[in-house]
């Protein structure tokens, strides 16, 4: 038994939507997350710029928090930057999104099946997604799509807004019509925030949520670890980097009667760089 947190991080708030997976299947388990929301969105940086972010998110979840296991809750660190935290921190498992959706896809769908992934530019440009699909049933058709404006909107609120309808519309219309997408992938975790939205203009789709795969990957390690926590009612910690009222109001959202006692804290990452030197 291991009661040390679980830690998660993402960009920004996106990675709130694995949360209520982990609690409802392994409510025992402490989190500490952390969204680095001073510098979302991180799938229009460069490659180089994602890596040396995550590393340093990376540095102080292992330094401050004593975390057991970092659960990367970001498609594009998870593309861009996973082997290298892990060789960065050899003594602590980490995760990536990528892997359990993949195989998921690759399972569950069929060679007349047409999936669409969709993600930042980042993600899209690394092709993760394919090739991690296609490693696991090379007779898939995978289709891809970048969608760069929907975190900047998902991060002010705007989502119940025909905004963030007619940007889905934008981007999704010509690529799920011109390619018969039937599968889509929503390759980033802020996008299961709209996927209402997209569930409502394109009903006949089939979504998978890498969000809510995720979940199988932390089960399967705590086991093969044997990190799992005891029974207890943990209290959880949010970090940002900006505490914005938007990532106030996700995470009230998500733990509205829950139960779970919760904390907020805004944490100056630069501040914590300049003391490590």
């Amino acid at each position: 038994m291991d009661d040390r947190p679980i830690g998660f991080f993402d960009s920004g708030l996106g990675g709130l939507t694995c949360i209520p997976y982990l609690l409802k299947a392994l409510p025992q388990e402490r989190i500490v997350y952390f969204g680095d929301t001073a510098r979302t969105p991180y799938g229009s940086k460069a490659p180089s710029t994602i890596r040396t972010f995550a590393a340093e998110v990376t540095d102080f979840l292992a330094e401050t928090q004593d975390v057991k296991m970092i659960a990367i809750a970001c498609n594009t660190v998870s593309a861009i930057a996973l082997e290298e935290l892990r060789h960065r921190r050899p003594g602590i498992p980490i995760l990536g999104i990528i892997s359990p959706a993949s195989h998921t896809v690759a399972k569950t769908c069929e060679s007349n099946n047409r999936i669409g992934i969709t993600g930042t530019k980042a993600t899209i440009a690394s092709e993760a997604y394919p090739k991690k699909i296609l490693s696991y049933n090379p007779e898939l058709d995978v289709y891809q799509q970048a969608c760069p404006a929907f975190v900047p909107l998902i991060e002010e609120g705007i989502i119940q807004n025909p905004i963030m309808d007619l940007t889905i519309k934008y981007y999704f219309d010509r690529f799920i019509n011109d390619n018969n997408i039937d599968t889509l992938v929503l390759g980033c975790t802020h996008y299961p925030l709209i996927r209402g939205n997209i569930e409502k203009l394109y009903p006949a789709l089939r979504i998978v949520d890498p969000s809510e795969e995720m979940l199988r990957s932390v089960k399967d390690a705590l086991d093969h670890y044997g990190l799992g926590a005891p029974a207890q009612t943990p209290e959880h910690i949010f970090y940002a980097s900006d505490l914005s009222e938007n990532f106030v109001n996700m995470i009230k959202l998500i733990f509205s009667g829950t139960g779970y006692p919760i904390t907020f804290k805004i944490f100056d990452l630069e501040d914590y760089l300049t003391q490590r030197g």
